[in-house]
């Protein structure tokens, strides 16, 4: 397995930039998409995780993670005012699938997503798969500071 590299370096621009798009377009308010770096032995999970598999041209995972009050606003930003806790969960699952989605059309029919897996609970419930880098997009959306986790092969 190998770590993403000077082609990486365009897949994780297209995470950035999927990142932003979504928070600008469905929310109305701009995000700050930070500079990705390397996971560490220190497990950036949050409250919620969005997780897509990855397959065809690239092979691996996606993860979006956040906290529940930025679920929360998200929702009220979509116009709904029931916080439960399926709400919070269907909602993770729909950012990390819209954007990977919008990465989807940046490399085309090769480039596959799986429909999105919740794990709520924080970081006791994600594992990260062994020998691969995980690149950690930091977000900064209002003030909330969700993660995008890209771990491709």
């Amino acid at each position: 397995m190998t770590n993403l590299t000077t082609d990486g370096e365009e897949d994780l621009q297209a995470f950035i930039d999927g990142a932003a798009h979504y928070f600008s377009h469905v929310t109305g308010y701009d995000a700050e998409v930070g500079t990705p770096y390397l996971r560490t032995a220190d497990n950036p999970v949050l409250e919620f995780t969005g997780m897509i598999g990855v397959s065809g041209s690239r092979k691996g995972f996606v993860y979006f993670t956040a906290d529940r009050a930025l679920l929360e606003n998200i929702l009220d930003a979509h116009g709904e005012d029931d916080f439960c806790e399926a709400n919070l969960a269907d909602m993770v699952g729909e950012v990390a699938n819209t954007i990977s989605g919008n990465v989807r059309r940046t490399y085309g029919a090769n480039f596959m997503i799986s429909v999105p897996l919740i794990l709520s609970g924080g970081a006791n419930r994600v594992t990260f798969p062994a020998g691969v880098s995980t690149y950690i997009i930091p977000i900064s959306w209002k003030q909330f500071e969700p993660r995008l986790l890209v771990c491709f092969e």
